[in-house]
């Protein structure tokens, strides 16, 4: 039996009057690779930050390796975070910082890393991300799919078992966005962690995913393979994974 890494007991987040999310149910194994879809505001990216605790449920609970996230001291917290990377969706680089600098920001507090063990990991993740002696560049040096890769490098600089990623593809082209997706896989393979990824690229999301989980009006409308989601007969997920403006899902 495959280890649960991941486990989200009906999970509820409102803000003000708002409820985003409404009773979410989801286990994730050790090595699966999820997707996450649906519409803007639908709370996609709220939920994904619930699993590094930066943000709190209204109710329900969050458990990853079996320890609630949402209830942790501090220092559990620190540790359990050590162990989760995160690909925001603009990289999230710091401007004043250099590329090394960024990527070596997660190893200095609480590892016990000489400069010259940082400088190593640095150069070797930024290889694994297909980046070659841009160490002392800036991320205003970089195009998008660059800031990307190196926004990578940091979320795997200290060989997570889970990563997270926010819209990876978003404001890439079509070949950057692909080359982002196998490295997503080959990542997975190499390093053996789990991956929860939200995105609204359907093409990303039938690569990378083993189960894509659709998110609509706060609740999960549907789950499956690739294969499952494009053959649904659920009208939003077609609707929705085909791009209609026609259908029971109403924008505004």
């Amino acid at each position: 039996m495959e280890k649960t890494v991941i486990n989200i007991e009906n999970i509820a987040k409102s803000f003000g009057r708002k409820p985003v999310l409404q009773g979410i149910n989801i286990a994730i194994t050790k090595g699966e690779s999820v997707v996450i879809i649906g519409q803007s505001g639908c709370g996609k990216s709220v939920l994904l930050k619930h699993l590094n605790r930066l943000l709190f449920p209204d109710s329900g609970r969050i458990y990853i390796n079996g320890h609630d996230i949402a209830r942790m001291a501090p220092e559990e917290l620190f540790e359990t975070r050590k162990s989760i990377g995160m690909l925001f969706q603009s990289a999230a680089l710091l401007d004043s910082l250099t590329v090394a600098e960024n990527v070596g920001l997660g190893l200095k507090e609480g590892w016990r890393y000489t400069r010259k063990e940082i400088d190593e990991i640095v150069r070797d993740k930024l290889e694994m991300v297909g980046l070659h002696n841009i160490e002392n560049m800036y991320p205003s040096d970089l195009s998008g799919g660059m800031r990307k890769r190196v926004g990578l490098a940091r979320a795997i600089a200290t060989n997570p078992e889970i990563l997270l990623y926010d819209e990876p593809t978003t404001g890439l082209d079509p070949i950057t966005s692909d080359i982002i997706n196998d490295l997503m896989i080959e990542l997975r393979e190499r390093l053996k962690v789990t991956s929860v990824a939200v995105t609204h690229d359907m093409t990303s999301a039938y690569k990378i995913a083993d189960r894509i989980i659709m998110l609509y009006g706060g609740r999960i409308e549907f789950e499956g393979t690739p294969d499952q989601v494009r053959n649904s007969g659920n009208s939003i997920v077609d609707q929705f994974i085909n791009g209609r403006a026609a259908g029971p899902i109403q924008t505004q």
